[in-house]
C-alpha cells in the first residue's frame, strides 16, 4: 500500500461486476489505473467515467490491487496465462470476486509473489450505478490466508459491504448457495410472470412486485431466526 492507505487499483473484467467494484474503491479514495475492455464497453464508462482501457498486462503492470471480474470458468487460465507472461508482481494484491472460488484459484499468482484474495458482494450486480447504494446494504464472503485476512475485510468493508469470512475448504458449499439463491429466483419469477401473463395480466413483473418481495424478506427473516422455537412457559 502506498503511504496514505491508497491504491492503484486496475480492473479486469468490464462485465456487470467489474466497473461497478472500480467505482466503489474510485469512491473509497483509490486511484483507478485502468480497465480491461468488455461486452458493454459504454456501460463500463458510465459507470466508471475516465477509466484508460488497457490490456490484462498492462493493467497488471500498472497495479497495486488488481480486481479481477470475470465468468467463473475463465478465471483459473487468466490467472495462469498472466502467470506465465511474468506479469504478477511482489507484493501486489489480487483479488477475484467470484463466489465459487476461494484463493487457491489464485496460487501462479502468489507463487509469484502476489497476496490473494476473494471478496464476493452477495448482491445481484445490474452494472449500473444503482449497484453502489445495494452494496451498502450488502454483505461480502471474504477469503484469505489469515496474515492478510484484515486486508481483505477492509477492501470489502470500502466497497460498503459487511464482511463476512468464508473458509477455503467451504468456499465450492458457499458458491453453491449464493447460485441457488440466485437461479432460482429468478426461475421461480419467470415462471410466475408466465403463468400470469398467459391469463391476460399486461404487467406481471409489477404485479408481483409487492408479491415477491414481502415473501422474500418474510422467508430471510425466518431463516435468520432461532434454530429452535422457544418453548412456553
Amino acid at each position: 500500500m502506498t503511504r496514505s492507505g491508497r491504491l492503484g487499483v486496475g480492473i479486469i473484467g468490464a462485465g456487470r461486476v467489474g466497473p461497478v467494484i472500480g467505482a466503489a474503491l474510485a469512491g473509497a479514495g483509490h486511484a483507478i489505473t485502468g480497465i480491461t475492455s468488455g461486452s458493454d464497453d459504454d456501460r463500463s464508462a458510465a459507470v466508471l467515467p475516465g477509466a484508460v482501457v488497457l490490456d490484462a498486462l498492462e493493467i497488471v503492470r500498472r497495479s497495486e490491487l488488481v480486481v479481477i471480474a470475470v465468468p467463473h470458468d475463465e478465471l483459473p487460465g487468466l490467472v495462469a496465462g498472466i502467470a506465465e507472461a511474468g506479469g504478477w508482481q511482489m507484493g501486489q494484491l489480487v483479488l477475484h470476486t467470484d463466489p465459487g472460488h476461494g484463493i487457491d484459484v489464485l496460487r501462479p499468482a502468489a507463487e509469484q509473489g502476489a497476496i490473494p484474495l476473494a471478496v464476493h458482494p452477495a448482491i445481484s450486480f445490474s452494472g449500473t450505478t444503482m449497484d453502489l447504494r445495494q452494496l451498502q446494504a450488502a454483505y461480502a464472503g471474504v477469503t484469505a490466508p489469515a496474515a492478510v485476512l484484515p486486508i481483505a475485510q477492509a477492501l470489502a468493508v470500502e466497497m460498503g459491504c459487511e464482511p463476512v469470512v468464508i473458509a477455503e475448504q467451504d468456499r465450492a458449499a458457499y458458491g453453491e448457495a449464493i447460485a441457488t439463491a440466485s437461479e432460482f429466483s429468478r426461475a421461480i419469477v419467470g415462471q410466475a410472470t408466465s403463468l400470469l401473463r398467459g391469463v391476460g395480466v399486461d404487467n406481471p413483473g409489477g404485479y408481483l412486485s409487492a408479491l415477491v418481495q414481502s415473501t422474500v424478506e418474510q422467508a430471510l427473516r425466518e431463516a435468520s431466526g432461532p434454530l429452535d422455537p422457544p418453548i412456553a412457559l
